[in-house]
């Protein structure tokens, strides 16, 4: 008996969140390793890994599920009416759950504790407007190519999102799933979770934003 089309896209969701959250902070912590104390190259390196798994997963499992791999975007679908309430609310469980198990997998096969409270400081008005920014585009990006080949999509967010970490003085976390799970690692990636309620206010803002600018300007 094969899966209902419902499950098959969470299924998509789960994989996919669970895949990126797996580069964003195993790519973080390679890097560090690997860079010998040069901050530049780590987050060059964490860039160029996200921005490429974004372009696979967006890829493989769009046609799926939206690929949305992040609440942001989801609630951008669900304000617009395309995306219903039950979709949204899983959805949204499903990338916060796929998110901290994928932190929990990077944490064992790098032989660091499976959670580990982040102490990483990403405090301040200027951060958080950079939320907003980074998550605006992102989400304005997504909902203006939406008739676009998947291809060309993946390709269009995955740039933005690795050019975005270097931009953005928050280093475009615009995800609020991944906030979530990054204040599980206590690595390059972390962030304390003092700061989480800070970054979701942040990110939410920036995808509302997106999304009335694209209802009642563009669209």
């Amino acid at each position: 008996m094969s899966p209902s089309p419902y499950a098959i896209k969470i299924i998509s969701e789960f994989l996919g969140m669970l895949l990126l959250t797996m580069s964003v902070v195993g790519s973080g912590i390679m890097a560090e390793n690997l860079s010998q104390g040069n901050a530049g190259l780590t987050l060059l390196s964490n860039s160029y890994a996200t921005a490429l798994m974004l372009i696979v997963i967006i890829v493989v499992f769009r046609n799926h599920s939206g690929a949305h791999f992040n609440p942001a975007v989801s609630l951008s679908f669900y304000l617009q009416g395309k995306l219903s309430s039950r979709d949204f609310v899983a959805y949204v469980t499903t990338q916060i759950i796929a998110g901290i198990l994928a932190v929990v997998l990077i944490h064992l096969i790098f032989s660091l504790p499976l959670i580990d409270f982040s102490v990483n400081d990403r405090s301040g008005i200027p951060i958080m407007i950079s939320e907003v920014i980074a998550s605006f585009f992102l989400v304005f990006i997504i909902l203006m190519s939406q008739d676009k080949d998947d291809v060309i999509v993946a390709v269009l967010v995955g740039l933005y999102i690795g050019s975005a970490y270097f931009f953005t003085s928050s280093t475009s976390f615009a995800n609020p799933a991944i906030t979530i799970a990054r204040s599980l690692t206590d690595t390059f990636t972390g962030i304390n979770p003092s700061n989480i309620f800070g970054f979701i206010s942040s990110q939410i803002i920036g995808a509302f934003l997106a999304t009335i600018l694209y209802k009642k300007v563009i669209n």
